[in-house]
């Protein structure tokens, strides 16, 4: 069993009280939460927890200024406006953040493609009633995704997206590098016991007691109740389903989780649950174990050491490494009432 999911240790007496203090911030166009603990007796104050929380939000927004694609003047949105006009120099880590996710890309065979933002305004999950694109839009629109086509220059620290229209999304990795450099913030400051939560995604460090891991809750993709309880510790665990956002029409769902491949909803998943050592890792295998479906995903996950990932399938089955497989099962819902077969007399 990996650090990750850990069981909890056996330990004599009760788990060892701790005072938790959380701190919030809206970041990145979600809520952000940070949950510090430490025993109840220890020598930090609330003063200590808020300098620790205030250094680590100013390096999300930090982040925020390099990655965002809606703030004009960010080196991402520049890469976009400059698309089949010119290359466009970027500070060193906005150049290593696009190059990983570029491979990325490749090691999901085009999953996960951070090239898919020339897809944007083309779904809709707000407008009623419900509508699909128009075909037009969505062939136009598709023909320009495509990470293979993204041209970087290491050398020149340059990005080049060669067709206008084209643009980059980072949104499915750059959280989870938001995560993860907020966590480094927090042990700075000396914390080794705390959760750093980026609307939902998570990094889980030490534990929430002595003899007590914290838990992370996996969400039945159907109903209001959790499949199972994770207990983590030094892990990531970022989560994602078809019941975020989605519209129904003619006993469809369409939701928000796209197949850049095909520009559509992917169909493969419902939903996906990866814990992997940091986020930036868990929040992109998300996104690509979604749209490659349960029947491949587990292939991606072996090419990266120390990562764990179940998957959920529309037919009910879970599927997933050995320590998930151990904690959902094999469904998350009951395969339906086989039909009596109808033996002809002899």
């Amino acid at each position: 069993m990996p650090a990750n999911l850990a069981s909890p240790p056996a330990v004599p007496g009760a788990a060892q009280a701790q005072t938790i203090r959380s701190y919030q911030a809206n970041l990145m166009g979600t809520p952000w939460t940070l949950r510090l603990a430490e025993p109840i007796a220890g020598i930090r104050t609330d003063a200590d927890g808020r300098r620790a929380a205030d250094a680590a939000f100013t390096e999300v927004a930090r982040l925020e200024a390099l990655f965002s694609e809606w703030q004009p003047q960010t080196p991402i949105a520049q890469i976009n406006a400059q698309a089949g006009i010119a290359p466009v120099a970027v500070p060193q880590e906005v150049f290593d953040l696009v190059a990983r996710a570029l491979k990325l890309g490749a090691d999901s065979e085009g999953a996960f493609d951070v090239s898919w933002a020339a897809l944007r305004g083309l779904w809709d999950f707000k407008v009623q009633p419900p509508r699909l694109p128009p075909r037009t839009d969505f062939d136009r629109q598709r023909a320009l995704v495509d990470y293979r086509r993204v041209q970087l220059d290491a050398a020149a620290l340059t990005v080049f997206l060669p067709e206008k229209g084209m643009a980059l999304g980072l949104g499915g990795i750059a959280k989870g590098y938001a995560i993860d450099r907020a966590t480094a913030k927090l042990r700075e400051a000396g914390y080794k016991d705390f959760i750093v939560d980026g609307g939902g995604d998570l990094f889980l460090a030490g534990a929430k007691a002595m003899g007590q891991h914290w838990e992370v809750g996996v969400r039945h993709p159907r109903a209001e109740r959790l499949l199972a309880g994770l207990p983590a510790t030094n892990m990531a665990v970022v989560s994602s389903g078809d019941y975020e956002r989605f519209f129904e029409l003619g006993g469809v769902r369409y939701h928000h989780i796209i197949d850049p491949r095909t520009g559509a909803p992917a169909k493969g998943s419902v939903a996906v649950t990866v814990v992997a050592p940091e986020a930036t890792l868990a929040d992109a295998l998300a996104t690509a174990a979604f749209v490659m479906g349960p029947d491949r995903a587990l292939a991606l996950v072996e090419k990266y050491p120390g990562v764990e990932m179940a998957v959920m399938g529309p037919d009910g089955r879970i599927v997933a490494t050995p320590t998930l497989a151990r904690r959902l099962g094999a469904r998350w819902q009951p395969e339906p009432a086989a039909e009596k077969a109808v033996v002809p007399a002899p």
